[in-house]
């Protein structure tokens, strides 16, 4: 389990789309998708998780979703798959996904508006013991950790690590304080770009990256000046590429998936489209994408 932290800490956490043809998974388009991507150098590969449309996958197209990244991937980099739902269900996918060869699950929070924490602590405990694989738990939504519950759940080596998408960084930084280097510690936020700098201000440079589902040389770019320390490059892409796209994204709920999804293809990947509830974007909303794709494409090539 700390062998898969370490790598997890190495380069942008990847999260291809799910292509779907018609209702079925186009498992052969998947991975031409991270065949593509693969030589990009990411850190790890999240397969049906929320960019991937997890809540939209029965256990059938789950099954094909995560055996295909697993079978492309081929060990070059960790596979994590989603999880969720009811404490049951998380566990029955965190046993698929181990079935199919993932190397570890990202749990999303339960269903409903608001958790108690002795709540939330008694769900994840529930599928940190029974689940195969490692965990790494996501807080966005209403599923909130204290840093006292974090710490409790610490405590359980099945959980390695905490993704963040709500952004509460005197919170996460209580989190880390309290749970220290037992964990990992990820930025999840939708446009993780935007808050790179001040998450990793509390210590938490890592980060998932949409952008690199359909646009790696941009994100590549970003992530090599992150570590570079070269704010200047961090700031012009950002101008150039990122709050341009995250303005987009805030047009309508859902954005934040399927505007990626989009971005794939216009960029010549097969997707199909995107699954209820979910919407592709309006045709106005597209448009803007594709210009600044081409924007974009042309900062980082001048």
């Amino acid at each position: 389990m700390d062998r898969l932290a370490e790598k997890l800490r190495q380069g942008l956490l990847y999260f291809p789309v799910t292509p779907f043809s018609g209702h079925d998974v186009d498992a052969d388009a998947l991975r031409e998708q991270i065949r593509a991507r693969l030589p990009r150098g990411p850190g790890a590969v999240f397969a049906a998780c929320g960019t991937g449309e997890f809540s939209a996958l029965g256990t059938r197209e789950y099954d094909t979703t995560v055996a295909a990244a697993v079978a492309e991937v081929d060990g070059a980099v960790p596979v994590l798959a989603g999880a969720g739902y009811s404490s049951a269900l998380a566990v029955e996918f965190a046993r698929r996904a181990a079935d199919a060869g993932a190397d570890g699950v990202l749990v999303f929070p339960p269903s409903g508006d608001r958790f108690e924490q002795e709540g939330l602590y008694r769900h994840y405990a529930a599928i940190a013991q029974a689940s195969p694989l490692p965990i790494i738990l996501y807080q966005r939504g209403a599923a909130s950790l204290t840093a006292a519950t974090a710490a409790r759940l610490a405590e359980l080596p099945q959980i390695i690590g905490l993704k963040d998408g709500l952004g509460n960084l005197e919170n996460m930084a209580r989190i880390r304080r309290s749970v220290g280097d037992r964990w990992s510690y990820f930025n999840g936020m939708p446009t993780a770009e935007l808050s790179v700098a001040a998450f990793t201000a509390i210590g938490v440079p890592a980060y998932s990256s949409a952008a690199f589902a359909f646009l790696p040389e941009v994100a590549t770019r970003f992530f090599a000046a992150t570590r570079a320390g070269d704010q200047a490059i961090c700031e012009a892409l950002i101008d150039q590429f990122y709050a341009p796209f995250a303005e987009i994204r805030d047009r309508r709920a859902g954005y934040a998936v399927s505007l990626v999804k989009a971005g794939l293809r216009l960029r010549g990947f097969e997707t199909g489209t995107t699954q209820p509830p979910l919407t592709d974007p309006q045709p106005a909303d597209l448009d803007d994408l594709a210009e600044l794709i081409e924007s974009a494409l042309r900062a980082v090539e001048a």
